[in-house]
């Protein structure tokens, strides 16, 4: 018996070094080294400092950014550490009044625009951290961020063309807008005092 006991122990440990040290920090190691970007969470730096990751979700409320889908992560949303969905089925009436809820919310915060509120604008991600927005969602609030900032609504809706990210290789996905780097474009090309991707 105690044969068994000190084997069963030794492959205990030698697992536990292989499977939890060594592999691990060897992956880490080869990530870091060749794929460094990606393996410190695509962290994105302005003047020293992180302003958000392009993995990552995060809140804009002014008006002259663009938003991001609505979040359950959290009392507030998009808390990264309480990351998941709400788990509310179709017939749920929270979901029902949530969804209501960000109707009224798109409307009022949108007046310009006219036609059917794309769904991503009016439900949570699985993570309830999703970085993107459909393209027709940033397009619908093109006209609030062009009034905001005193822009033509044809260069908005150019910049936004401009950050459509394609299906992953060719067929995965669709096609999508990191709210993050959309914003940060806003700054860089329509500037207005005071105001920048924080």
């Amino acid at each position: 018996m105690w044969r068994q006991l000190s084997i069963s122990f030794r492959l205990l440990l030698a697992l536990t070094v292989l499977t939890g040290l060594i592999y691990p920090g060897s992956v880490t190691g080869l990530a870091r080294l060749f794929f460094r970007q990606n393996a410190d969470g695509s962290l994105i730096v302005r003047d020293g400092r992180v302003v958000g990751s392009v993995l990552i979700g995060q809140r804009f409320q002014r008006p002259e950014y663009f938003q991001p889908r609505p979040s359950a992560a959290g009392a507030k949303g998009y808390d990264a550490s309480l990351s998941g969905g709400s788990n509310l089925g179709p017939t749920n009436r929270m979901l029902a009044g949530r969804v209501g809820t960000a109707v009224g919310r798109f409307r009022r915060e949108n007046p310009e625009y006219r036609g059917p509120i794309p769904s991503d604008l009016l439900t949570a991600s699985a993570s309830g951290l999703d970085p993107d927005l459909s393209p027709a969602s940033a397009l619908a609030q093109a006209p609030r961020v062009a009034h905001m900032r005193g822009i033509p609504l044809d260069r908005i809706e150019s910049l936004v063309d401009r950050y459509v990210e394609g299906r992953d290789l060719g067929f995965i996905g669709e096609p999508r807008v990191n709210v993050l780097l959309l914003n940060m474009a806003l700054d860089r090309d329509f500037p207005l005092e005071g105001y920048r991707v924080r």
